[in-house]
């Protein structure tokens, strides 16, 4: 166990060192000088035309003409300090800004996962068990509708129908329970229905094994052979399904986050991208690859807990 963790260990910082170098590269390769999108959106307005020499001012100012390789080099320097760097566009420190952003993206990143989880077991179990009747038809095609459409036109006709036709939910904010309804739901959609689809196909292979025969021939009753043994070894193939969504429910924050107005890291993220704030950009990203590695980690070690027969070494 301990030669596991170690060696999860490595690789998470090894992962991280190679992220932080890919983060930097795309970023600083985005189309536009940074100087000067900066000073259009810190000094004359985005439709003007920015001279020369605030350009050169900005660059100076913000150590922007530094080399690509003195930059990155002291980024990363600064993180290992814990310093994740200055915001230009807030004016602000970036951690500052993620301890007052990051909380409403993991609430709504919570909700939306344990949406997910939730509805995707119950219908997976329910239609792997009435499996090829009208129940698993409506189910499967809804399946395959939720996966293919993308967020963000769901997004919009969640609002359409239960904010402007129904007037059941409040378009968009952050002050109460009946905010965080929609933006829960058009997040997690996409990965109920993976979490239906997965849970489904594993839960059939698990009641054709001989143990869940064998707890048949036993007289347990139904329940007992679904609840304490199909569905403790269905779900193992599930528990990888959350831990690749958790990621994309983040990545997946940036669109929502913007379309209901919720007051995350997606939302700062996207005003930080139009104005090139480039460590903003690129602590933000590694903040969210560092959740994800650390929920893929601890996910990791969960599948020991549920089948003791797994194991690390």
């Amino acid at each position: 166990m301990h030669h596991y963790l170690i060696k999860r260990t490595a690789y998470l910082i090894l992962t991280l060192v190679i992220a932080s170098m890919f983060t930097f590269v795309v970023v600083n390769a985005t189309p536009g000088e940074p100087a000067e999108v900066l000073a259009r959106h810190l000094y004359i307005g985005l439709e003007e035309v920015a001279p020369p020499e605030l350009i050169a001012e900005v660059s100076e100012r913000y150590d922007l003409n530094k080399p690509l390789l003195q930059q990155y080099l002291e980024w990363v320097g600064g993180i290992l300090h814990g310093d994740l760097g200055h915001s230009i566009l807030f004016n602000k420190p970036v951690d500052r800004l993620l301890m007052l952003h990051l909380p409403p993206t993991i609430l709504l990143t919570a909700v939306a996962m344990s949406f997910a989880t939730i509805a995707g077991l119950v219908l997976g179990i329910y239609s792997a068990l009435h499996q090829n009747k009208i129940s698993d038809h409506i189910i499967r095609v809804g399946t395959i509708f939720s996966v293919s459409m993308p967020g963000f036109w769901v997004a919009v006709m969640l609002i359409l129908v239960f904010s402007i036709w129904l007037g059941l939910t409040p378009v968009s904010g952050y002050s109460g329970p009946q905010y965080i309804i929609l933006p829960a739901i058009a997040l997690g959609l996409h990965t109920m229905a993976s979490i239906i689809r997965i849970m489904r196909t594993s839960m059939l292979e698990t009641m054709d094994k001989p143990f869940v025969t064998f707890a048949k021939a036993k007289g347990l009753p139904m329940r007992r052979v679904i609840c304490s043994h199909a569905c403790k070894n269905a779900f193992l193939p599930v528990l990888t399904v959350i831990g690749m969504s958790f990621g994309a429910l983040l990545a997946g924050s940036v669109v929502i986050e913007t379309i209901f107005s919720w007051p995350g890291i997606g939302a700062m993220l996207m005003k930080a991208i139009s104005a090139r704030d480039l460590v903003l950009i690129e602590s933000t990203i590694m903040v969210i690859v560092f959740m994800f590695l650390i929920v893929n980690f601890v996910i990791d070690l969960l599948y020991h807990v549920i089948d003791p027969r797994i194991t690390y070494e």
